[in-house]
């Protein structure tokens, strides 16, 4: 858990508008990338990214210090985007086998447990790797950054960081294969592959 980010966290949740303005500045770029990934459409991907932030301000009573707000940024600008999706592909009927997987997703809003049980789910698998690893996949695919980017911070070379990456993707897979009780993970996990 990044220290500043939970200061940051405790600000929020007293109502402190600086605490979130930070934590705009410091992931907005990192979400858009990939809500964009997801759904490719520029517009939708800055409506859907305004959305976030608006649901991190209205949620800031609710959010846990402890927890990692990135993983949180990213687990609803992934059901966000899956929504989008879903509304998308009830429109073109070709796509009625993505479609039945989305629709089992649908009911995340109504379902305040679905969120957390996401999130759990996101925590265990990563928690099933090494440190670095852990480190490498949160700087990569929840704070979005390149390897380049990763390989400086953690002073190691471009091609650690993309084997680490790619192990870890791996391992991360298998988890959520074996907790396959949890359908909607499926496409969080194509969201973390991309």
């Amino acid at each position: 858990m990044n220290t500043q980010d939970a200061e940051l966290v405790v600000k929020l949740v007293a109502d402190d508008v600086s605490a979130f303005d930070a934590l705009y500045w410091k992931y907005h770029q990192a979400v858009y990338r990939n809500i964009f990934k997801f759904i490719k459409e520029p517009i939708a991907t800055e409506d859907i990214l305004q959305e976030v932030f608006a649901r991190l301000w209205e949620k800031r009573k609710d959010i846990n210090a402890g927890q990692s707000v990135a993983g949180w940024l990213f687990v609803i600008s992934f059901n966000l985007s899956v929504d989008y999706t879903r509304k998308k592909l009830r429109e073109h009927t070709f796509h009625k086998e993505l479609y039945n997987l989305s629709i089992e997703t649908s009911n995340w809003e109504d379902n305040p447990g679905a969120y957390e049980e996401q999130y759990r789910l996101l925590e265990d698998a990563l928690s099933q790797l090494s440190p670095k690893k852990q480190k490498i996949v949160t700087l990569c695919k929840l704070e979005g950054k390149t390897y380049d980017e990763v390989a400086e911070e953690l002073k190691i070379s471009r091609n650690t960081v993309k084997e680490h990456l790619s192990i870890a993707m791996s391992r991360i897979n298998e988890y959520i294969q074996k907790n396959k009780e949890h359908k909607y993970v499926l496409l969080l996990l194509l969201l973390m592959k991309n």
